[in-house]
C-alpha cells in the first residue's frame, strides 16, 4: 500500500523457472500488496515455482497466447483485484524489481500518471549487454515515433511499465494485438487518451536466462511499430480513425 493506494505487480511469464525466485525476492514487499504471476503455457515448470514461492495469483494460461495476451491477463486480474498501482515486472530479471519504489512513488504521489523503466537513459544499455542492432533499431524507432507521435521519450520499447487504475480503465487495451507490439498499442492508446508518461532509468541486464525475441521476431516487431506510429499520425491528422484508439 502506498498513499492508502494498492500496489499490485502484475509478471507476464514464459519460461521463468530460472528467474523468478531472483526476481520475486527483491520485491519491496513493504509497498507492494499482491503479486499476479500469469504463465503463457510454458512448456518449463514455471507455475510450480511460482506456486512454491507462495506467489498470491499464479495464472496458467491452457494455451499460448503470446505476450500482449498475458499482458491483458495481467491487468484484468490485477484491475479485479482493485489494484490502484499496477507494475508490469517481467519475472526474466531483466529489470530490477529494486525501481518499483521510484516507480510506485511517481503514480501514488500524483505526479505522473504513467511511469516506463527506461535502459537508454543514462547510456546503460549497451553496458548491460543489449546487442548493437537491437540498439540501433531502438535508436531509429523511438526517433521515428517521437515524430509520428509528436513526444519526447528516450525509448518505446521497455517491458517496465506502471499505470494508475485511471489508465488502465480508460486505455482499450484489448483491442491492441496479442503479439509483442501489444506494446507500442498500448502507448499510442495513452497518448491519445491524453495521459503523460514518466521515464526513469533502468540498468540493462542481458543473460541467458533473460527473455529475448530473435532477429526475425524483432523486424516483425519493428514493422508494427513503424505501423502503429503511422496509423496515430493519420488519426490524429483526420485521415481516418484506427479502431483501437476508439
Amino acid at each position: 500500500m502506498y498513499n492508502n493506494k494498492k500496489v499490485v505487480v502484475v509478471m507476464p511469464a514464459y519460461r521463468a523457472a530460472l528467474t523468478v525466485e531472483r526476481t520475486y525476492r527483491e520485491i519491496p514487499f513493504d509497498l507492494v500488496d499482491e503479486v499476479v504471476l500469469v504463465d503463457d503455457h510454458s512448456p518449463d515448470n514455471t507455475v510450480e515455482v511460482a506456486r512454491a514461492l507462495g506467489i498470491q495469483h499464479v495464472i496458467r494460461h491452457d494455451i499460448n497466447k503470446g505476450y500482449g495476451g498475458n499482458q491483458k491477463t495481467c491487468y484484468k486480474k490485477a484491475l479485479e483485484l482493485g489494484g490502484d498501482i499496477v507494475i508490469m515486472l517481467h519475472p526474466d530479471y531483466q529489470y530490477t524489481p529494486l525501481l518499483l519504489t521510484a516507480m510506485i512513488s511517481i503514480i501514488g504521489n500524483d505526479l505522473y500518471p504513467v511511469v516506463f523503466g527506461s535502459r537508454i537513459l543514462g547510456k546503460g544499455a549497451l553496458k548491460g549487454g543489449m546487442p548493437m542492432y537491437k540498439y540501433i533499431a531502438n535508436r531509429f524507432l523511438t526517433f521515428v515515433q517521437n515524430v509520428l507521435l509528436n513526444e519526447k521519450l528516450s525509448e518505446y520499447h521497455t517491458g517496465y511499465r506502471a499505470f494508475s487504475r485511471e489508465v488502465l480503465e480508460k486505455v482499450p487495451f484489448d483491442k491492441c494485438d496479442d503479439d509483442f507490439v501489444f506494446d507500442n498499442e498500448m502507448i499510442a492508446q495513452i497518448f491519445w487518451k491524453g495521459f503523460e508518461i514518466a521515464e526513469v532509468t533502468c540498468p540493462t541486464k542481458y543473460f541467458d536466462e533473460a527473455s529475448s525475441i530473435n532477429f526475425l521476431r524483432s523486424s516483425k516487431y519493428g514493422l508494427g511499430v513503424l505501423r502503429t506510429s503511422l496509423l496515430y499520425r493519420l488519426s490524429k491528422w483526420g485521415l481516418g480513425k484506427w479502431k483501437i484508439l476508439d
